[in-house]
């Protein structure tokens, strides 16, 4: 019972994290600019950030909504089993809290750093951050892949047949399948939002 309650109080606390919008909030406090109305897509992303604001505070947006992934998922890789469904439930949570915020009317954005972050976690375990990584390095120095949500939609549209495959190969079921959630989040958040 106390190993469900963690596991729920867990996933609850990565998918509320995940609904903090640190890339709206930020530029909005500091800065008194709404990303959201200022960028071109309404997205509340780092790229965003980077663009209207400057490197610096898009930095630190982007470190933030990386963190979001990454302290829910190194926390359950080193408190709880990683061989279970409530891994992949832990695993969808921040990036669907960052895709669907609960604190902005069930919007938001496109979750490719969260979902990077959670990658960084898993290094402890898998290497299948770097094929995503490598896959996005591919479409945007090698075979130029533009605008940015094309280069997307295909890389998350590789990754999830890629990632799966190579998981379940590892024996890790419940990555591949989180794997497959995450590639599914990202791909409808780019195929919906036409405008980048």
């Amino acid at each position: 019972m106390i190993n469900i309650l963690r596991w729920i109080a867990l996933i609850v606390g990565a998918y509320l994290i995940g609904s903090v919008h640190f890339c709206r909030l930020i530029p909005l406090i500091f800065l008194k600019k709404d990303i959201c109305t200022l960028s071109g897509d309404g997205n509340p992303g780092a790229a965003n950030v980077f663009t209207s604001c400057g490197w610096q505070w898009g930095l630190t947006c982007l470190l933030l909504d990386m963190a979001k992934g990454f302290i829910p998922v190194f926390a359950a890789i080193k408190w709880c089993e990683t061989d279970s469904l409530w891994f992949t439930a832990l695993m969808t949570a921040p990036v669907l809290g960052h895709a669907f915020s609960v604190f902005y009317k069930f919007k938001g954005g496109k979750c490719i750093a969260t979902i990077f972050g959670e990658m960084i976690a898993l290094l402890w375990i898998t290497p299948i951050g770097l094929l995503l990584a490598g896959l996005y390095i591919l479409f945007s120095a090698v075979i130029k892949i533009n605008p940015h949500r094309k280069r997307s939609i295909i890389t998350f549209s590789l990754f999830l047949p890629t990632s799966v495959i190579t998981e379940l190969m590892l024996g890790q079921t419940f990555i591949a399948l989180g794997c497959a959630v995450l590639s599914v989040i990202a791909l409808i958040k780019h195929i919906v939002n036409k405008n980048v």
